[in-house]
């Protein structure tokens, strides 16, 4: 339900209510509760109104299930930005046999891997700040 209130909680809230302010004042503060809803209510519905005047027909238009901050998983935002490896062009060899011509591609990894500096054995590998 809205904010985790069930049944049996808005329940208790209303017995608790009714025992606090008392048999008397309890019609009132009931009828204010229901005016102050009513002119919620109205509130946003003017609002929606008005947005959908100001958009014009693009108001339909918009998915607004795409818009929902809760379908924003960071971890796999983070994952696909990591695993976006811009592709390593492939060098072709100067030859005259059009067989030798196609040469294998190194995975990513692979390139990488030359790339970093032989280190002395026994020495820990450097921190590796993209693999956090």
């Amino acid at each position: 339900m809205f904010f985790g209130l069930t049944i049996e909680k808005l329940l208790l809230i209303g017995v608790l209510a009714a025992l606090i302010i008392g048999p008397e004042r309890l019609p009132r503060y009931a009828e204010g509760l229901a005016h102050l809803l009513g002119r919620l209510r109205e509130f946003l519905r003017g609002a929606k109104t008005r947005v959908r005047d100001e958009m014009g027909s693009d108001f339909d238009d918009v998915d607004w299930r795409k818009l929902d901050p809760r379908q924003y998983d960071p971890r796999r935002i983070i994952r696909e930005a990591l695993l976006d490896d811009p592709p390593i062009p492939a060098v072709k060899p100067v030859s005259a046999n059009p067989a030798a011509a196609v040469a294998p591609v190194a995975p990513v990894a692979a390139v990488r891997a030359q790339a970093q500096p032989a280190r002395e054995p026994g020495t820990p590998p450097p921190f590796d700040s993209e693999a956090t």
